[in-house]
């Protein structure tokens, strides 16, 4: 449990570092669907855990000036109703994307939300048992989730 703001960010920073890696490999590399047990790119890893991370990022900016989020209620509602739905959802929509862009919202979303969550009241989100578990679903613990995936891409990229 977290107690104040700081230490979240602190170890949201260092967990999400590793999957910076991810950005030194090429075009190529990232497109490879074989590298996951999912069958995902490096490509598609990226779009899965930023689309995540954009998701937080609209509470969070919703939390900066409410007590509450409209945009989790109705996520909850939607990941209850559709569940991996969801992320089938998610892939379509980023694998139509340029690379570029993707690579782009790769390198900016997880410092916004950094940067966001600085100016989010903690009574709202660190000291409120759902939003605090909402922000480490969406990033601390999802990350774990992901390392196994991020070592296939970063290994079948050698």
């Amino acid at each position: 449990m977290y107690l104040d703001a700081l230490s979240f960010l602190e170890d949201e920073r260092d967990d999400w570092r590793a999957f910076e890696a991810l950005d030194e490999l090429t075009d190529e590399q990232l497109s490879d669907p074989r590298s996951t047990a999912h069958g995902w790119s490096g490509r598609d890893l990226m779009a899965h855990l930023v689309a995540w991370q954009e998701h937080a990022l609209t509470v969070a900016r919703e939390l900066a000036v409410e007590p509450t989020s409209r945009t989790k209620v109705q996520g909850d509602r939607d990941w209850d109703a559709r569940g991996d739905q969801i992320n089938d959802e998610i892939m379509r929509v980023w694998r139509a994307l340029p690379i570029a862009e993707v690579r782009d919202r790769f390198r900016t979303v997880a410092g916004e939300l950094r940067g966001y969550l600085t100016v989010v009241p903690e009574t709202r989100w660190v000291k409120n048992a759902e939003y605090l578990k909402f922000f480490l679903s969406e990033t601390l613990e999802h990350y774990v989730d992901h390392r196994d995936d991020l070592a296939a891409v970063l290994a079948s990229a050698g």
